[in-house]
């Protein structure tokens, strides 16, 4: 039930959010042990970057989700991308989720 909650929410969401060359769109995943995100052009179907949390962090917490912001940042500005939009995948934004933005920003990434 709560998987199907969660889709539903995201499918709202993506009726809202597009990302294009210039601005992709920053979609994360929340799992029970690993996070990850991803810079995807919508226009062309691409992913541009995938970024996964590093497996000798234990757990998910919002520590992993900074790293994980951060490492995504600097990945982006390598391939010269420096805005996106947020696609929050259907989660509350708070906690990691939150964390992931916020250290996205920080690193350079226009949200």
């Amino acid at each position: 039930m709560k998987t199907l909650a969660r889709q539903a929410r995201h499918r709202r969401v993506r009726a809202q959010v597009h990302g294009t060359a210039d601005r992709p769109r920053l979609v994360v995943f929340r799992g029970t042990k690993s996070l990850s995100a991803q810079l995807v052009d919508d226009a062309a179907g691409t992913v541009l970057l995938t970024v996964g949390s590093n497996k000798k962090q234990s757990g998910v917490n919002v520590a992993a989700g900074e790293t994980l912001g951060t490492e995504l940042a600097k990945q982006a500005k390598a391939k010269k991308v420096t805005g996106a939009v947020f696609d929050r995948a259907g989660y509350r934004y708070h906690g990691v989720v939150k964390a992931i933005c916020e250290a996205a920003r920080k690193g350079g990434l226009k949200i």
